[in-house]
């Protein structure tokens, strides 16, 4: 990962710093600068904005669509809704995840992947489901699994 220039991002900060609800819309534009949302940068937001380190990681962490770890050139969604649960999403996720060597919330070492469980997609007709950033995949198997990634 690059060395992060913390001065970049002042004016994020001072585009937001006087308005009434701004800390979540100045983390999503700090992570759609730097791409995620590492402790140092939580920490320079919250010198800034005076607010405690603490709150700033709380909303972080509450919300899905932060990301305290760098992510993947391609996010791998896999569904776990109840249709692709019972049609072998479980045997899915492990095996992608046995493919990539890495695990739920992480981005593989090459930093190709990032895998992420997703509740349902509303593709229950073509369960077992996988989304690999905007593209679906239905009725996959375990033996697909290689297959598909190798798109990427």
């Amino acid at each position: 990962m690059p060395e992060i220039n913390l001065k970049e991002l002042d004016p994020i900060i001072e585009k937001h710093k006087e308005k009434m609800g701004n800390l979540i819309p100045i983390l999503h534009e700090v992570q759609e600068k730097v791409g995620y949302l590492p402790l140092k940068v939580q920490e320079y937001v919250s010198e800034k904005l005076t607010v405690p380190l603490s709150k700033i990681y709380g909303v972080v962490s509450f919300y899905s669509f932060f990301s305290i770890n760098p992510k993947g050139d391609h996010t791998i969604g896999v569904c776990m809704g109840t249709a692709c649960y019972v049609k072998g999403a479980e045997d899915i996720l492990d095996n992608i995840q046995a493919e990539l060597d890495c695990d739920v919330g992480e981005t593989s070492e090459d930093g190709r992947f990032t895998i992420t469980i997703t509740r349902c997609l509303g593709t229950c007709s073509i369960a077992p489901v996988i989304m690999i950033d905007d593209k679906v995949y239905g009725h996959v198997t375990t033996s697909q699994v290689p297959e598909i990634l190798a798109e990427y």
